[in-house]
């Protein structure tokens, strides 16, 4: 049970291409991404980082390769992980070609700064034997210099020029399992090169708003650049780049998706603010169930309201409902019908029960 959508986003299509198991662009469902921090050449120390990533719902994960060792060491990486993984290069045309032949499923490259064409043409082979996609990122912090003195400064039509520019490089020789992007700090810079960008090429576009700060102010600014694209019906695969732990910026994509109704997974949860009114101490109470409820990974709607005034509108729309009530006496909701009275000091323990056995039902059926 959910609230219908007051409106559909219509997407636009891009061609479809593989990143390892995961197809990104053409109808499939947005893609959520994210990166290790750990040193790649400390293979237990990456593979468990990128199992918890995997675990908290990302769908890709980038490793950075540097340097030989840390290329070397994806092949025993890769061996112990289930999910697509992305090797980060830049300049050396060597890290790609190693990346590749150690099972990465994509090259994240900026062919501009790879080098000569002979060296671009090594990566191309190199990915088209290994059947690997490559990923154009364009950063407005690292544009080509003739780029940047037509332009002056970082702009969308510098980072759309620099990308249309390295996707002929690509295209002159017969590659085309490419997605691109156009990351910048700014949100209104890169929200423009997107739109501009979309509007030039059918590429799939990776969106992401780069170097975006620490956890609040990096949330908000993807949520604010990423949402107004994607509403627009832009983007097939994103990454929110925030300086904290890679788990917390998968929880951020997956909540952006949720939020326009372009991703269903896991729980969830519709709850107020809380006030004077309430009749149970809704935040803390918030905080618990996301911690006991993070397992669940069926997509399934809980309404957590404190009081009578909303809270028995929103449970009529959730699959489980809590809604406060007087005395510590609150009423569950299951599928928008009242069930039984709750003690509060009963509560958390009946609605993880009222989840657990919704999902088992959701299951079933």
């Amino acid at each position: 049970m959910s609230i219908r959508p007051f409106r559909d986003i219509k997407r636009k299509k891009t061609r479809e291409i593989n990143v390892g198991k995961v197809k990104v662009g053409g109808n499939n469902p947005i893609s959520v991404q994210s990166m290790t921090n750990t040193l790649t050449t400390d293979i237990k120390a990456t593979i468990k980082q990128i199992n918890e990533i995997q675990s908290e719902g990302a769908d890709i994960v980038r490793v950075s390769c540097p340097d030989e060792e840390s290329s070397r060491a994806l092949k025993e990486i890769i061996r112990h992980v289930d999910i697509p993984i992305v090797a980060d290069i830049h300049f050396h045309f060597k890290r790609a070609i190693e990346a590749a032949e150690s099972g990465a499923s994509c090259l994240r490259i900026n062919p501009g700064n790879i080098g000569n064409i002979n060296k671009i043409k090594e990566v191309i082979k190199a990915a088209r034997d290994n059947n690997c996609s490559i990923r154009v990122g364009v950063n407005a912090g690292s544009l080509e210099k003739d780029i940047l003195d037509k332009y002056k400064e970082p702009c969308p039509e510098a980072l759309v020029e620099s990308a249309l520019r390295n996707i002929k490089i690509l295209e002159d020789e017969d590659f085309s399992n490419l997605k691109i992007s156009v990351k910048s700090s700014d949100v209104f810079l890169s929200i423009e090169a997107y739109r501009q960008l979309s509007k030039a090429t059918d590429y799939p576009l990776h969106l992401g708003i780069t170097e975006a700060g620490g956890f609040v102010p990096g949330s908000i600014k993807s949520s604010i650049g990423l949402g107004t694209l994607l509403l627009d019906g832009i983007g097939d695969t994103i990454r929110i780049s925030l300086s904290d732990n890679p788990v917390e910026e998968v929880k951020i994509g997956n909540e952006i998706l949720k939020s326009l109704n372009l991703r269903e997974r896991g729980v969830k949860i519709i709850s107020c603010p809380s006030c004077a009114r309430q009749g149970f101490q809704v935040i803390e109470t918030v905080k618990i169930l996301e911690r006991k409820l993070s397992h669940i990974k069926t997509p399934i709607t809980l309404s957590i309201i404190g009081c009578v005034v909303n809270g028995p509108g929103e449970a009529a729309m959730t699959d489980v409902g809590i809604t406060g009530g007087n005395k510590g006496s609150n009423m569950l909701y299951l599928s928008g019908i009242q069930s039984e009275k709750v003690l509060t000091n009963d509560m958390i323990e009946k609605v993880v029960s009222a989840v657990e056995k919704k999902v088992l039902d959701l299951k079933k059926n």
